[in-house]
């Protein structure tokens, strides 16, 4: 049985509803029994069965965000959509909340597909995907084991199970550097116990150091301004819990990435500082429907909510053409 949710009634996103598609809240729950919170949008009038996304994403984010703009924009062109926030976050179930994993996260995908496989407008042999940033490789993996998956789009990628035990630019890339930061997140765990509550880290660093990198003030500029702040987002307003993401750090993501059959559409901005990410992940892909779209002059966050540089034309095209 899916548990209560409490959702928000009003428009609280961080950008303007459109008046070209029909808006509501959803629930569905995954094998885990977690119920998940997410904004459907459809074409106004449409009147057939549709090809049908979710979307979700980046790390760390809520469906008011990247997300809701994605699935909100790709509805206006006529596909029905739904943003969703993942387990633990935002207006989804789970306790305790701020937790990730890239088992139960790639599931939250997979029920998003359960979700509209079932809907009597949707077209079940037409259903793709769309992760951002974090959940880029998320979506990716689930590409892997979905094969109702038949169109998947990972947008400025992060591979969140290397961030984790490789550091950023793969700078902690050794059996020592791991080890530290396992014994470090097990002293943590025991504090965590003794005192009864989970210690957050993460997010985005406030305030902005003077030296922090691009990279830094990137995400700050994008998650602790009115661009795209959110109170419900855990980088703009904290963190997640530290040892929630301890699991990445010994299950890679993109195991077999390369064993996916259906169509793959990787998007990265050129001057983004994980772009090794993207570009890796697709030279494992095979097949002659994966493709690389390399965003010049884009930085990262230009791919979260920047509409004349997220190449929408593209994507509808990609999914148009696999969603057929």
């Amino acid at each position: 049985m899916e548990e209560k949710l409490n959702l928000t009634t009003e428009w609280d996103k961080v950008f303007p509803q459109s008046d070209k598609v029909n808006h509501r809240k959803v629930t569905f729950h995954n094998r885990y029994g977690i119920t998940l919170a997410a904004d459907l949008y459809e074409p106004k009038d449409a009147k057939k069965q549709l090809p049908a996304i979710a979307v979700c994403g980046p790390f760390g984010a809520v469906k008011e965000q990247s997300s809701g703009l994605y699935a909100q924009t790709m509805a206006e062109r006529g596909f029905l959509t739904i943003a969703f926030d993942p387990s633990y976050t935002g207006e989804s179930g789970g306790t305790p909340r701020y937790m990730a994993s890239p088992d139960i996260n790639t599931e939250d995908f997979m029920a998003a597909v359960d979700f509209l496989s079932v809907q009597e407008n949707v077209d079940p042999e037409r259903i793709g995907i769309i992760g951002i940033c974090g959940w880029g490789g998320m979506a990716l993996n689930a590409a892997a084991l979905d094969t109702r998956i038949k169109a998947t789009v990972a947008s400025t990628m992060y591979d969140m199970t290397r961030v984790n035990a490789n550091g950023y630019f793969d700078s902690e890339d050794s059996e020592e550097a791991r080890y530290e930061k396992r014994k470090a997140l097990c002293a943590q765990r025991v504090a965590d116990y003794k005192s009864g509550s989970y210690a957050l880290g993460g997010g985005v660093v406030d305030p902005l150091p003077e030296d922090a990198p691009f990279f830094v003030k990137d995400y700050y500029d994008y998650y602790k301004t009115k661009r795209g702040y959110h109170p419900r987002s855990l980088n703009s307003n904290g963190g997640w819990n530290v040892t929630g993401c301890q699991s990445f750090m010994n299950m890679p993501i993109l195991q077999y990435s390369q064993e996916i059959r259906n169509a793959v559409l990787i998007i990265h901005g050129e001057k983004a500082h994980s772009c090794y990410f993207s570009r890796d992940a697709f030279a494992k892909l095979t097949g002659d429907n994966k493709e690389l779209m390399i965003i010049p002059g884009a930085v990262h966050t230009d791919l979260y909510d920047k509409m004349d540089v997220i190449p929408f034309d593209k994507m509808c095209e990609f999914f148009n053409k696999y969603l057929a």
